[in-house]
Parts: structure tokens; sequence; C-alpha cells
């Protein structure tokens, strides 16, 4: 009975664990659009191609940071959309280390994905252009880092308490 019970368990951690990760890529992508896109304006999304110091270059990065704020929205909307089904279909509501480990793992993920390929494969922005830029580069990467790690352990350990009973 109780490994019964515990498998049930699992099963749901893992019907969990997608949703999560695609919350977690959405959070990371509004924090990066919002904090430092908008609140800091550190860059844009094609700031370094296209320095943001004629106002059609400021208009091409923010009309970019628009559809990249959509395409984390429609990500996270879909999250939050596979977590409704998860919970109709197993009755069950996500364990805590199961969505905050899923959502760690996406938002580092994307953080490593993002800092990779955008700040140094394609020099499309960096994190704070300037003299110290290579080390916001790589503290970006360390914390994506640290992210998918942690929500990586989160997600391994103790698989079964993996799900708790959904409350009426």
């Amino acid at each position: 009975m109780a490994d019964a019970a515990r498998e049930e368990g699992a099963t749901a951690a893992r019907a969990y664990r997608l949703p999560a990760v695609l919350l977690g890529i959405g959070l990371g992508g509004f924090f990066d659009g919002i904090v430092l896109h908008q609140i800091l304006q550190w860059h844009h999304m094609v700031s370094h191609l296209y320095p943001p110091v004629k106002l059609a270059n400021l208009h091409l990065n923010t009309t970019l940071d628009g559809f990249f704020h959509a395409v984390t929205w429609l990500v996270t909307l879909l999250g939050v959309a596979l977590v409704w089904r998860r919970m109709a279909e197993t009755r069950e509501r996500p364990a805590g280390r199961v969505l905050v480990g899923g959502l760690l793992v996406g938002w580092g993920g994307f953080n490593l994905v993002e800092g990779a390929i955008n700040h140094q494969l394609l020099g499309l922005h960096h994190v704070r252009p300037g003299p110290d830029e290579l080390l916001y580069d790589m503290g970006f990467l360390i914390w994506g880092g640290a992210m998918l790690a942690v929500g990586a352990y989160l997600l391994r350990a103790r698989r079964e308490a993996a799900a708790t009973p959904a409350s009426p």
C-alpha cells in the first residue's frame, strides 16, 4: 500500500515538472524584461547592435522588448494552463519541492541560455554594458547555474513526498 502511494506521488511529481519549468522560464523572462530592460534600463534586446541613442534605435529596441515580453507571457500562460490541467488529472497539487524546484530549473535555464546565446554568442546585448560588462554577464550566468543546480536538487530530493492531496 505504501509503495502504491509512493508511486502515485512520483507520477504526480513528474506531471508537474514541465509546467513548473515553463513557469520558471516565464518568470525569468519577466524579471529580465521588467527589471533589467525597463526599471534599471541596463539594456534592451539588441542594444549592443543598435544603441538606443537615436529615436529609431530606441523604437526598434522597445518593439523587440515587447515581442520578448509577449513570448514570456505566452510561456507563462502555457505553464499555468498545464498546472491547471495536471490538477484536474491528478486531483493533487504539486508538492512545494516540485513547484519551487521546477521554477528554479526554468529560471536558471533561461538565464543560462539567454546569457550564453544573446550575451556571448550573438552579442545582441550585455547585462550591463560598460567597463565591467563581462563581470555582469558572468554573474548572470553564475546566478542562472546556481538556480538550476538548486532546482535540480529539489526535484530529485525526497521523491516519496512528491505530491500532496489537493484540498476540497
